[in-house]
């Protein structure tokens, strides 16, 4: 099975692409789980919330998988990790250990540069760090031989079909 994960930055038009892959191909796609997450928290959020966050998401990850080709996710563990590092430095074991287990999966990355314009949201937190951000997450991919293309501009959704088309 074929997972792509369209992931990135905050801001960076993961979800809208998400949306429009999912329609274009007529795949449903696991929603960010940080989002429900996080709404329903209703307070900030502390490291500790990051493992479960993690759990929710890898749920919904492996609930999609059933009885598909390809399977579409708005991001995934590594944001998890990243985000923890960023922000805490360090990351739990748990994440990192279902992240190593990821890599002999068939994934593969939509990473989106953060070149759309900020759009406030109360779950945001980061609008000056994204492009800091962007080379994090290239170098996680990299690290983990993930392969990945960069999909930036205002045209993502050509961009990405045009990707996907091509190469699966």
């Amino acid at each position: 099975m074929l997972k792509i994960i369209v992931t990135g930055p905050e801001s960076s038009g993961k979800t809208t692409l998400c949306k429009a892959l999912s329609e274009h191909y007529n795949l449903p796609f696991t929603k960010e789980f940080a989002r429900e997450y996080l709404t329903d928290l209703g307070k900030n959020y502390l490291q500790e919330d990051l493992l479960e966050i993690a759990k929710g998401q890898l749920e919904n990850e492996q609930l999609i998988n059933n009885n598909q080709q390809i399977s579409l996710h708005d991001t995934d563990l590594i944001t998890l990790k990243i985000w923890s590092d960023y922000k805490y430095g360090n990351c739990t074991n748990w994440i990192l250990e279902q992240i190593k287990k990821q890599k002999v999966e068939n994934r593969f990355y939509l990473l989106c540069k953060p070149d759309l314009k900020w759009n406030y949201d109360p779950l945001r937190e980061n609008p000056t760090d994204r492009n800091e951000l962007l080379e994090i997450y290239k170098q996680e991919l990299e690290n983990l031989g993930h392969k990945f293309l960069i999909i930036k501009g205002e045209d993502r959704n050509e961009q990405a079909i045009e990707i996907l088309s091509t190469n699966f």
